[in-house]
């Protein structure tokens, strides 16, 4: 007999305990005091019946059991309502690994940081950061529902992300622009010229939808972005010219397409690798597409704010990487501040 959802035992405990959510919306847990699934499955059920009747009974939930590994299924239950739930998925399995079957209230500020010093012998800052900000919002959410104790949550709240170096900048020649492209699979090619004429993510590439692209009026709708935010990216002649060209799969309505299915390329680490490989480009990655798009706009005298919308960054902090590659507007600067003081003032004096 296949258990009710909701039902559930401790560690290698005999116990069946139930969960559900309570007449505020937070998740209840309680024991049921019994060994038989029948009779949990009972309680259950009275339990659900009697918060939709508004007369359930206050349960005392006990926190100092609960498991990481718990927490952990918990979560991702409830994340799976949130756009970034693909990510969160891969750091919880990752979390997980290391802290399994750790009781929640044995996590301090010393067992985390020791967790960032291990990590950092073979993945970035950046990624650890990641790693570490889910963790602190799984112990939020437990907090909430009651299985992690006000002291825990202070000693995680307490760990500090590592400082990060988000200053790499690297991007292409104009010339090597046109190399990169020749040099890529037929697959891969309007994918490339997708992401130096548009400055998207590779993720939004890759899901990129008929329906996000408007060719009548010459624009790319993203709606999900990693900001949160809607962008609109418009579509110059070099993009419009690949899109026209694209076949089209008849039961997918997906840009960029593979197999008979039309599912979406999952990757092109590979390809993308291949091409690098042939034109002799090194020390370069897909995501640094995004760079050349930003770094040859701001080069061609556009200005920052227009370059940080077309990037859907938040703030202009993200974009001021690329200030330095605007000299000109220095130059300019500086005349208009001379034409501003000095016109109508002869500073040379006659001897």
């Amino acid at each position: 007999m296949a258990k009710l959802r909701g039902i559930y035992k401790q560690g290698k405990g005999r116990i069946y305990w139930i969960r559900y959510a309570g007449p505020d919306g937070k998740m209840r847990f309680e024991s049921t005091k019994t060994t038989s699934q029948k009779e949990a499955e009972y309680l259950l059920v009275c339990r659900k019946k009697e918060v939709q009747e508004g007369i359930l009974p206050e349960v005392k939930r006990v926190a100092q059991n609960y498991s990481f590994r718990e927490l952990a299924g918990e979560y991702l239950e409830w994340a799976k309502r949130q756009r970034s739930f693909d990510s969160k998925k891969y750091f919880i399995q990752n979390l997980v690994k290391t802290f399994g079957n750790l009781p929640l209230k044995d996590f301090s500020s010393r067992l985390i940081e020791q967790y960032q010093t291990e990590k950092l012998q073979s993945k970035k800052p950046a990624t650890i950061n990641r790693h570490i900000a889910c963790l602190k919002h799984m112990f939020t959410k437990a907090g909430e529902w009651e299985m992690a104790g006000e002291e825990v949550l202070k000693k995680v709240r307490k760990v500090k992300l590592l400082p990060e170096n988000n200053k790499r900048l690297r991007f292409l020649s104009s010339e090597e622009c046109q190399a990169l492209i020749k040099a890529c699979d037929p697959h891969l090619t309007p994918i490339v010229i997708t992401a130096l004429n548009t400055g998207m993510r590779k993720g939004e590439i890759l899901k990129l939808r008929w329906e996000q692209v408007d060719l009548k009026h010459g624009f790319i709708l993203l709606e999900l972005t990693k900001n949160g935010e809607r962008r609109e990216i418009p579509i110059n002649g070099t993009l419009r010219q690949t899109f026209v060209a694209l076949p089209r799969h008849i039961k997918s309505s997906y840009v960029f397409w593979s197999g008979e299915n039309g599912k979406p390329y999952q990757g092109v680490k590979r390809s993308f690798d291949s091409a690098l490989k042939r034109t002799g480009i090194k020390d370069f990655h897909f995501h640094d597409l995004r760079h050349c798009f930003a770094s040859h706009l701001v080069m061609s005298g556009v200005d920052l704010t227009t370059v940080k919308d077309l990037l859907g960054h938040k703030t202009l902090t993200m974009t001021l990487r690329y200030s330095h590659l605007a000299p000109s507007h220095k130059v300019k600067a500086m005349g208009v501040l001379d034409k501003a003081l000095n016109e109508k003032i002869n500073y040379i004096k006659t001897i």
